[in-house]
């Protein structure tokens, strides 16, 4: 509850109660295009998610603020982002990105420069990549023609062969000698604290069992700490179903029994690599949404289309939008508003099955149709 301030008939303050279901929130909204497609997708899925708050009946609003952060930016200053970014971005609700990533500019600056600058400093230790199969889509995989699948791959998004600690070396005795060291960094905290996030989100669901996906076979340190970690945590879930599975049976599981799976906890590289797979296997990784998350919200959390910035078909308006729309509704999910975000993947159902398809999928629509098909969808469920 909040107070607000009348005046009585004869001039009195007045102290009422206003319940927060009387009041419009507005939620302060980091809009990053950054490169490519990114800054097609990220349009669309404002489109919508702007749709939604309008059918709100005045229960919710966006404040969107662009910043115009990425290859173009570095260009011209030398830095993915503005020096003071993170500072900038810390008081936003959540951050809606596009993908980054540009020819001119090497992958490793321009991935450390933006993407991972936010993700590590905020603290988005998890990174939730949902494989759904969708009406109207044809799956390479046989299997799924006639079985339901869904499963969700859940990142460890904070450490692992991503910690970026290391360094190169040596170079100084002359052509190939140089040496380069890159180490995986696992802490007993980073571990559990995945675990249990997967744990309770596979208690959300009809199938509740967790995967949990190593190569502890070879990698007999940090990979061995991860099972140990695994199996102690799954004590306090003895209700969710377990199984551990090295990373390339994990590989062939999900091509030859999908059906198995509900939720999968990986590395940050094994699930980075896993979720392109399942997303592979639904059609294609134009059809992935993904939300990078601070669950204990001390920073903002960001939410981006799985795909890359596809400088290939950028600016022609046929990159597919399902992703970043999707990543919409992760974005509500996160801001506690569910019911919009289910009609949000409802309305992206009717427009596949309705044979609403970008080039990617099998159709011939351009960005613009597919988005307008699924803010149609949205209007007539309202």
């Amino acid at each position: 509850m909040s107070t607000a301030r009348a005046l009585d008939g004869t001039g009195a303050a007045v102290v009422r109660l206003v319940s927060m279901s009387d009041q419009m929130r507005t939620f302060k909204i980091a809009k990053i295009p950054a490169d490519g497609v990114g800054k097609e997708v990220v349009e669309a899925g404002r489109r919508v998610l702007d749709v939604v708050a309008g059918q709100s009946d005045g229960k919710f609003a966006f404040a969107w603020e662009e910043f115009p952060w990425g290859c173009e930016y570095y260009d011209k200053t030398g830095r993915m982002m503005a020096e003071d970014g993170l500072e900038i971005l810390k008081d936003f609700d959540a951050i809606f990105f596009g993908a980054v990533g540009w020819p001119n500019v090497p992958d490793h600056i321009s991935l450390w420069g933006l993407r991972l600058n936010i993700t590590q400093n905020f603290d988005q230790w998890a990174n939730v990549r949902p494989v759904r199969f969708l009406p109207g889509i044809a799956s390479p995989l046989r299997k799924a023609d006639e079985t339901e699948l869904d499963w969700v791959v859940v990142r460890e998004n904070s450490e692992g062969e991503y910690a970026g600690l290391g360094g190169r070396n040596l170079s100084a005795r002359g052509p190939g000698n140089e040496v380069a060291l890159q180490s995986a960094l696992f802490t007993e905290k980073g571990c559990e604290r995945i675990m249990r996030f997967s744990f309770d989100l596979a208690r959300t669901r009809a199938n509740k069992k967790v995967s949990s996906v190593t190569k502890s076979n070879a990698q007999q340190y940090g990979m061995v700490l991860w099972d140990e970690t695994f199996r102690r945590v799954a004590l306090d879930y003895r209700d969710v179903a377990t199984e551990s599975v090295l990373v390339d049976a994990m590989s062939a599981k999900f091509v030859l029994h999908p059906e198995d799976l509900s939720v999968v906890v990986a590395s940050n590289l094994h699930a980075d690599i896993l979720s392109d797979l399942g997303s592979a296997i639904a059609g294609s990784l134009g059809l992935a949404a993904s939300a990078n998350l601070n669950p204990e919200r001390r920073f903002p959390s960001m939410f981006e289309p799985v795909h890359g910035s596809a400088p290939d078909i950028a600016g022609r308006g046929i990159s597919n939008p399902i992703g970043a729309i999707g990543s919409g509704a992760l974005m509500l999910d996160h801001l506690g508003l569910h019911t919009d975000a289910r009609r949000i993947e409802a309305a992206i159902e009717v427009t596949t099955a309705a044979g609403h398809l970008t080039r990617d999928v099998g159709g011939t629509a351009d960005t613009a149709e597919v988005t307008d098909a699924i803010i149609e969808a949205l209007r007539v469920s309202a």
